[in-house]
């Protein structure tokens, strides 16, 4: 969560960090001018590093969108599941439907409020723990008013219920499953490693600041929106249009 909370800053010191890296690698290929000085090779470790770098935000971006699609659709099958439930509950008797419609409704409610509170992290837990706990409860009432109702009651209702209760693990578990934070540093330390190499490689010609400034927006931009994709709760790349499904189904329940 920190790296979500701080992208905007993450990428602008990023930003600074490569103009600043630039500089000092232009600096260093100043000194080298007479080829007979110069490293050897040097464009061919830089070309490899450039690679490592296209090859590690590739991956990164391409599994950061695949998390992203993943949860959208998740957001669909709760919905769907929890609709599925509530319909079942035709099943039970005619005194025991009005407690469990409303349980269901204060349970949505409380699915909706958990995320809505994200990136406060403590409120969102308790929510989430009010949540479970009102699964408990309309799974106790659905087990007790299926007895005496006929065998297709619990051969419906149960499943529906089973399904609307273990989609919610699913979600919260995606939800905090992310890169390890040795990816992210590595992004960075070989954006920075680039921008050296790039500078050292800009002393053999001209100076240009547009091809300085350019190059470290397109990264730190780059590295932004990974970090944006990958925690949908909080930055400008946002989740909440999904929500709309469950939100639908809320009002349909009144």
């Amino acid at each position: 969560m920190f790296l979500a909370t701080n992208a905007i800053w993450i990428a602008l010191g990023l930003i600074l960090g490569m103009i600043g890296v630039m500089q000092t690698g232009w600096r260093i290929g100043r000194k080298f001018q007479d080829d007979s000085r110069k490293p050897a090779n040097v464009q061919t470790i830089g070309t490899a590093v450039f690679a490592l770098l296209g090859l590690l935000i590739a991956f990164t971006f391409s599994n950061a969108l695949s998390r992203f699609e993943v949860r959208r659709n998740l957001i669909v099958e709760e919905a769907n599941n929890v609709g599925t439930a509530f319909l079942r509950i035709d099943l039970l008797s005619q005194e025991a439907q009005p407690e469990m419609r409303q349980l269901f409704r204060n349970y949505l409610d409380s699915r909706l409020a958990a995320y809505r509170y994200i990136p406060d992290l403590k409120a969102a837990m308790n929510e989430l723990d009010r949540g479970n706990q009102l699964q408990q409860q309309i799974w106790s009432h659905a087990v007790t008013h299926c007895k005496g109702q006929p065998e297709s009651c619990a051969l419906l209702l149960l499943p529906a219920l089973n399904s609307m209760i273990d989609i919610t693990a699913t979600r919260t578990t995606l939800s905090q499953f992310h890169p390890p934070m040795i990816v992210f540093t590595l992004l960075i330390l070989f954006s920075l490693t680039a921008a050296l190499l790039a500078g050292y490689e800009m002393a053999a010609g001209s100076h240009s600041w547009i091809h300085i400034i350019g190059f470290s927006l397109a990264m730190a931009t780059t590295i932004y929106v990974i970090l944006d994709v990958e925690y949908p709760r909080v930055g400008f790349i946002r989740i909440d249009q999904t929500d709309q499904v469950l939100i639908d189904l809320r009002k349909s329940m009144n």
